[in-house]
């Protein structure tokens, strides 16, 4: 499960389910998200699949900074690790999926409700979508 969550929206920008997710695409998520936005910056977990080269590439060919989160320090990195606990807790603990098709449909669906109709009390209780709409009117680029 690769789950890539806005630190500034607390939007769920990207929850990919699968068998194995390599660091090639790892890396082409990524890649996705940079041709969405500008001024990015990461936050990783120190696993080998977000260390590699082709992150490194990535990051370097379009001047995105990178911030690394020391081991055992799961809080630094405090939003996403809340986003996967609820995910956690309101859908991987409670669903039994029968193949990842399933999966994918049912994660998808919940990333959507968490995004469009949960307000979250740390964004003034709008939802993160309705944030980051409000940030990138706001905000040079969208973001902070």
């Amino acid at each position: 499960m690769l789950n890539i969550v806005d630190d500034v929206t607390r939007e769920c920008l990207a929850a990919i389910p699968d068998t194995s997710i390599l660091r090639r695409r790892v890396a082409r998520e990524l890649t996705t998200l940079i041709l969405c936005a500008a001024n990015l910056e990461w936050s990783f977990p120190t696993g080998t699949e977000l260390t590699s080269n082709a992150i490194l590439a990535r990051s370097k060919d379009h001047d995105v900074e990178r911030h690394y989160i020391a081991p055992g320090k799961e809080m630094q990195n405090g939003y996403v690790e809340s986003s996967n606990g609820c995910m956690r807790d309101e859908l991987l603990n409670e669903s039994l999926f029968f193949g990842l098709d399933h999966a994918r449909s049912a994660i998808a669906e919940w990333a959507d409700d968490y995004n469009q109709f949960r307000p979250h009390a740390s964004l003034g209780y709008q939802t993160p979508t309705n944030d980051a709409e409000i940030t990138a009117v706001t905000t040079p680029f969208g973001l902070l």
